[in-house]
């Protein structure tokens, strides 16, 4: 089953008469009787995101009539859309909304950066062999950003484009550790590293963040400072503003630079945030900007890049 649950895509697709006429809340309730009724007889049932414009690409793809039932089922059921349709377990619709969007959104970022990591390495077996190097070392990398972490919920974020103006990809994750253990990870985090995978083998550019979480209050996450940390942001790192004041969530930066990571320093990761500012996210109130701290290194085992000094 294919579900419009953003009011918006619903809007967009209920001039082809796909609700019968039906609000978006009455469209909700429908859908959730129906798919209690099908759980509770047994029935696995998958769901996928009824999107507007991807839907309506893909009818005029397929020379499909957009106000057909089947092509509803067809979109539905096609293997070839990101990912895998979800799962419905019984599920309120009301509390599932959200988590189908979210976990949609990191399908599509995820299909994203499979294309491109793909077109990176290569279909050919050292591109295979390739691309296995590539997904061990952003896996350590993923575990050693959660390390240097610590306890709490902190949030990653990257932004990497290929070398020759490629196509910019992003992606967000939540990374939690709770006494010292990493906790059970979602489709943003396999999205999160596979974007990352892509920047890595297609020598990328871009920036990785890692936002501390702020109820440790800024404490450092490593003992890597002589100075104690950066000002609060609001006043370059360096200057000599007042340093009495409270504890500040830490934010710590890594570039990239030919699909390799080094850390940033304080300032450096001062100049990305207030670029991320002028790109339109918001800016993180009273952060401490910090350099990052060491990473594993990566030696391309095909293409013949050395390790991160």
């Amino acid at each position: 089953m294919a579900l419009a649950v953003d009011p918006v895509d619903f809007a967009g697709l209920a001039r082809y008469g796909l609700f019968g006429g039906l609000g978006h809340q009455a469209y909700l309730r429908r859908a959730e009787e129906q798919l209690t009724a099908l759980h509770r007889q047994g029935l696995e049932v998958h769901l996928r995101v009824l999107e507007a414009g991807d839907f309506e690409d893909y009818c005029e793809a397929l020379g499909l009539d957009p106000r057909m039932a089947a092509a509803r089922v067809a979109y539905a059921g096609d293997p070839e859309l990101a990912g895998e349709p979800f799962v419905y377990a019984g599920e309120r619709l009301a509390e599932l909304a959200p988590v189908l969007l979210d976990d949609h959104r990191a399908r599509l970022r995820m299909s994203v950066a499979c294309a491109a990591l793909l077109d990176a390495v290569g279909q050919d077996p050292d591109g295979q062999f390739r691309m296995a190097a590539v997904m061990r070392y952003v896996t350590s990398v993923y575990l050693a950003l959660a390390e240097g972490a610590g306890d709490g919920c902190h949030l990653l974020t990257l932004r990497c484009h290929g070398p020759e103006d490629g196509e910019e990809l992003t992606s967000a994750v939540d990374v939690c550790v709770e006494d010292g253990r990493l906790q059970p990870a979602g489709r943003d985090t396999e999205a999160f590293c596979v974007t990352l995978a892509a920047g890595v083998a297609s020598g990328g550019e871009g920036a990785l963040l890692l936002h501390g979480d702020p109820a440790v209050g800024g404490q450092p996450a490593r003992s890597d400072r002589a100075d104690g940390g950066a000002e609060p942001v609001g006043t370059p790192p360096g200057s000599s503003a007042a340093d009495a004041r409270p504890p500040r969530p830490p934010v710590r930066g890594w570039a990239l630079t030919g699909g390799r990571l080094r850390p940033m320093s304080a300032h450096e990761v001062f100049d990305e945030l207030a670029d991320d500012a002028a790109r339109g996210l918001p800016f993180p109130p009273g952060v401490d900007p910090r350099p990052g701290f060491p990473l594993p290194g990566f030696a391309d085992p095909v293409g013949g890049g050395g390790p991160l000094g």
